[in-house]
């Protein structure tokens, strides 16, 4: 890992720490608040795709007639982190993206799916991003979150963009949460073992082999621009604040 990837980490480390600790996890004692969680953080695995299908199209060649784009090492970071993401193995080995796993733990879990059709339907019509959250009545908190993410995807700035995917995303997720999740599998069988079954194996794909591909992929976007890194930087320190007050939002509702 190169001295700047270093440096980077260090300087977002203590907004990292506050989501980390921050008092959602432990406000979460029953499978009601784990249904109230969820039906807000499924918009982020929505626009967590979102993010990664536009790296994939700016980092190369998604129309024909097909000519080569940026650099082969990019591609292929891209590439492997798609494949993963849009098609990885489900508890009985089906293949599926890690958006549909989530809607069948919130199915299984009894999370209220209604309002996330509606917006998904405004979304693919006529409607921006940032109408068919404002349509669909989306929570205050969850339209700051997706917007930012839209937001820095209208920037165009690759490496700002990979830079909130490798570090701004869903590498936060405290033990103690993961603990939460195995005793009330145990005590509620059925219910929500899928969603365990997405948060152990997310943790497992990109926290490992996708968090790896992913900073290489940052490092080839900003490469010895002091300005890119500079810029990426900056870019993941708003994408966790918006994320802490995600979370801010999720605590109100489990308040």
């Amino acid at each position: 890992m190169s001295v700047r990837i270093e440096q980077l980490k260090k300087n977002i480390e203590p907004i990292r720490q506050q989501l980390i600790v921050h008092p959602v996890y432990s406000k979460i004692k029953s499978i009601e608040h784990l249904r109230i969680f969820m039906k807000h953080h499924v918009y982020a695995v929505w626009d967590f795709m979102s993010l990664l299908k536009n790296l994939q199209h700016g980092l190369t060649c998604t129309t024909a007639p097909w000519k080569p784009i940026g650099s082969a090492t990019t591609r292929y970071l891209i590439n492997e982190i798609v494949t993963g993401e849009e098609s990885d193995v489900t508890p009985n080995g089906e293949r599926m993206s890690h958006f549909e796993l989530y809607q069948m733990a919130m199915k299984q879990s009894g999370a209220d799916k209604a309002q996330l059709k509606f917006f998904l339907d405004c979304v693919t019509g006529i409607y921006s991003v940032e109408n068919a959250l404002r349509v669909a009545e989306v929570p205050n908190s969850v339209a700051q979150f997706v917007n930012f993410t839209f937001d820095t995807i209208a920037k165009g700035k690759l490496h700002a963009q990979a830079a909130v995917f490798t570090f701004g995303r869903e590498d936060l997720i405290p033990d103690m949460f993961i603990s939460l999740l195995k005793d009330m599998d145990r005590e509620f069988p059925g219910e929500i073992s899928l969603f365990k079954y997405y948060i152990e194996r997310h943790i497992e794909v990109d926290g490992g082999h996708h968090g790896g591909l992913a900073v290489q992929m940052t490092e080839e976007l900003c490469g010895n621009d002091e300005l890119k890194w500079q810029e990426a930087e900056n870019a993941v320190i708003e994408a966790l604040k918006t994320r802490i007050k995600l979370w801010d939002g999720i605590v109100a509702k489990l308040n």
